[in-house]
């Protein structure tokens, strides 16, 4: 495996239908272009050595004869290739015909899986001429002069990842074979199907195996029958699709008259990182015993990937980003909510800075005032100028706090900084981490104090990725009564704030617009002599689109930092070097780890995603772990 990739393709080749030498020659060389792409396992349709559409054909002495020749040709033609293939035909055996799939490597037949469910309907009629693979239990039968395992027990491994089997039909069943070869082990389920299409089927289809493989938390390959079958009644579109975990990777092109290879790869340790987490994954896990056949290992470990990777995997695609930005923004106005009523407090307090993390607060406490039926004025923004507060910035706080109709109130801390600096004998030009914390810990002082007076509870701005880095200051902007940002990534900050929006009027929409395009910066350094932001964040801790890349892949799914090393350079291959990445991501590591301690004392806040660092629900880790490096 590649970073634990495993490359596979769906062939759908071009065939004439009961003419098996010229099908096998057309797969042949499906195979050597497999093989040259590093593909591990290919898959073809089902029957595709007689094609689907022989009918009562199958009767005939001379086909299946013609079969078991030309898969024996096919083994000599590919003799000398690495993938593995599973190709369909039909098998007699003890006076019975089978629909079979065949699984071949390097000229040897590994094993014959038989179709268990027949379908007998419609269009459908198998049952006239195969009998179900039911009957078949630990059996092996003589093929092309090798003694083969026959069963639909078998499942295939090379020792890193193991897939299994099933027909077309078996996809269709309340409960397929594939649920129970995932919960033996099964990574990777390859379907060899013959499909027909109906207007409204492809859709279906499409959520079928895109829920098999999120039930299974399994790769799922389908190769469908296409070019070349019989239209007497039916038309075959030639589906080839891959999907990983509930999403479709990649895809064929239907109605196509040519053959094709549909190549993509799928992450065996993502997958197997899920079913780790997910203790009732095999709960349901069958008194059936499995025989495992050894594949042996392509050895190809080089190879780029097909597949990209989002850049952003915390912001929902275009497709469903206005559904999925309302349902974010509903939880953290919910959560709010309930906290607000439930301590019986008169107002929300909190910080407003002119910056992305507080004012997405603050809209959230606005839509929640809005939802209770509560007068806006018992929310209370305060504006804390400091030392490095820049007009632009201080405009935007007071301009918004207006137009939202909230309580303002302007409170600068610069005096109270000045004399703190003199109580602890601190030279005020010594711009250092006490400088900046200083300023922070004060504005908290302030909120609390506020909210003690006013019967309030204030509110946190701070946001998932800033827990991550441990970029806040403990005892400061660390800590609130209910942080309502808490379970949002700094990515999807702008693209929540962008949504909300389009619900506001135009001046305020307006100042939205600035703040989305202010650099981000705690403005704890006096501005430069413009006036204009001297300290931004992205400068010193890094880009946090690349932090909240390495979150993910970290948090979510326990991956090493070599392999998010390997997916970010796949995912920022023209932003960013390698160089560069390894540099961000070995700070990320390093504060990652040593900033846990803030996160295990955290205030309550609402989860949002699948990812939250809550040390009371999703994130317990001990504050002095020794930190992962590139070399582990």
């Amino acid at each position: 495996m590649n970073n634990g990739f495993v490359r596979v393709a769906a062939a759908i080749p071009k065939l004439r239908v009961a003419d098996c030498i010229y099908n096998v020659g057309e797969m042949a060389d499906l195979i050597r272009q497999a093989e040259n792409q590093e593909v591990q396992v290919i898959c073809f349709p089902e029957l595709s050595i007689t094609s689907y559409t022989c009918a009562d054909l199958f009767f005939q002495q001379q086909l299946l004869s013609d079969a078991e020749k030309a898969l024996i040709e096919l083994q000599m033609l590919t003799f000398s290739t690495t993938a593995v293939a599973i190709v369909g035909m039909p098998i007699r055996f003890e006076n019975k015909l089978f629909n079979t799939a065949v699984i071949l490597q390097g000229g040897h037949i590994l094993g014959v899986v038989p179709k268990t469910n027949l379908p007998n309907h419609n269009e459908f009629y198998e049952k006239r001429w195969f009998t179900s693979g039911n009957q078949v239990q630990s059996q092996n039968l003589k093929l092309s002069g090798e003694n083969v395992p026959f069963g639909t027990d078998l499942l295939f491994s090379d020792g890193k990842f193991t897939f299994g089997i099933e027909l077309c039909e078996d996809l269709w069943m309340p409960i397929p074979p594939s649920s129970q070869q995932v919960l033996h082990g099964a990574d990777i389920i390859f379907n060899l199907s013959a499909s027909n299409e109906l207007i409204g089927k492809h859709q279906y289809l499409r959520q079928l195996i895109e829920q098999q493989s999120a039930r299974c938390i399994a790769g799922y390959v389908y190769a469908s029958a296409g070019a070349g079958e019989s239209t007497t009644d039916v038309v075959f579109a030639g589906n080839g699709l891959i999907a990983e975990n509930g999403k479709i990777i990649a895809n064929a092109e239907r109605f196509s008259f040519e053959s094709q290879l549909i190549v993509s790869e799928i992450d065996i340790e993502r997958l197997q990182a899920d079913r780790l987490r997910n203790t009732n994954f095999a709960n349901d896990k069958s008194t059936q015993d499995y025989r495992t056949i050894k594949i042996e290992d392509a050895h190809f470990i080089h190879f780029d990937l097909k597949r990209k990777f989002n850049k952003h995997p915390f912001v929902p695609p275009i497709s469903n980003r206005e559904e999925s930005c309302h349902e974010i923004f509903s939880i953290q106005v919910g959560g709010l909510a309930k906290r607000w009523t439930h301590t019986h407090s008169e107002n929300v307090v909190l910080g407003i800075s002119g910056g992305l993390d507080s004012t997405l607060a603050l809209l959230v406490c606005v839509k929640t005032a809005d939802k209770l039926g509560f007068d806006r004025k018992r929310i209370i923004g305060i504006t804390m100028p400091g030392f490095g507060t820049t007009d632009r910035t201080y405009n935007n706080a007071v301009n918004l706090m207006k137009s939202l109709g909230i309580t303002m109130l302007e409170i600068s801390i610069k005096d109270a900084c000045i004399q703190h600096f003199k109580d602890i004998q601190h030279d005020q030009n010594q711009h250092d981490v006490t400088y900046e914390n200083t300023q922070a810990r004060e504005r908290t002082q302030i909120l609390m104090d506020i909210a003690n007076k006013h019967n309030g509870i204030v509110i946190g701005t701070g946001d998932l990725s800033e827990l991550a880095l441990g970029w806040a200051t403990y005892n400061g902007d660390q800590m609130s009564m209910y942080g309502v940002n808490s379970g949002v990534p700094k990515t999807l900050v702008r693209y929540l704030v962008d949504w909300v929006s389009n619900e506001l009027d135009s001046t305020s929409k307006l100042i939205l617009n600035d703040i989305l395009n202010t650099p981000v910066s705690p403005e704890l350094l006096p501005a430069d002599e413009n006036g204009d932001i001297a300290q931004k964040t992205e400068d010193i801790v890094g880009p946090y689109e690349l932090h909240d890349f390495f979150l993910y892949y970290f948090v979510r799914f326990g991956f090493s930092p070599a392999k998010i090393l390997f997916l970010a350079q796949n995912a920022f291959d023209n932003l960013y070097t390698k160089d560069i990445i390894e540099k961000w991501l070995k700070i990320f590591l390093r504060r990652f780890f040593a900033q846990q301690f803030k996160r295990s004392c955290m205030p309550d806040g609402p989860k949002v995603g699948s990812i939250n660092l809550s040390p009371r629900g999703d994130w317990r880790m001990p504050s002095d772990a020794i930190a992962f490096t590139l070399d582990n």
